[in-house]
């Protein structure tokens, strides 16, 4: 069994986190962003948006050879300045499928719970997200 972390320690993290930009939208890659990006919508309080896009199974397993846009993008992001928000940042690739599908934005940077990017809480081995039951 993966290891997990307490609910309140990812929270004392989201606390502590500093945001160095002003960002006009969050955009949530679903469904592993839904939760992080609505935790830290709760301070930025901007315009929240799904990018529905797939690549894994429940599992974490891959489900496809590459990431795959489940649904179209139905909001306005062209010239905005967006904060991607992700759970786990693994390969990249979803992250970076994300970023092309959303070229026309002023400025993106990355969130992650756990991965490398622009901003995240963890960069370490797999664990248990504290929200997944």
């Amino acid at each position: 069994m993966i290891p997990g972390k307490s609910f309140e320690e990812v929270m004392q993290r989201f606390r502590e986190i500093t945001f160095h930009e002003t960002f006009d939208m969050i955009v949530a890659i679903a469904n592993g962003g839904i939760i992080p990006a609505a935790i830290i919508n709760q301070r930025l309080n901007v315009d929240i948006q799904l990018l529905k896009i797939n690549l894994r199974d429940p599992n974490q397993r891959p489900k496809y050879n590459s990431p795959k846009l489940i649904s179209p993008i139905d909001f306005d992001y062209k010239g905005k300045s967006i904060l991607l928000v992700e759970d786990r940042i693994k390969t990249g690739a979803t992250v970076q499928y994300a970023i092309e599908l959303l070229q026309e934005a002023r400025e993106i940077k990355i969130f992650a719970v756990n991965g490398k990017a622009d901003y995240s809480l963890y960069n370490e081995s797999c664990f248990r997200f504290p929200w997944i039951i």
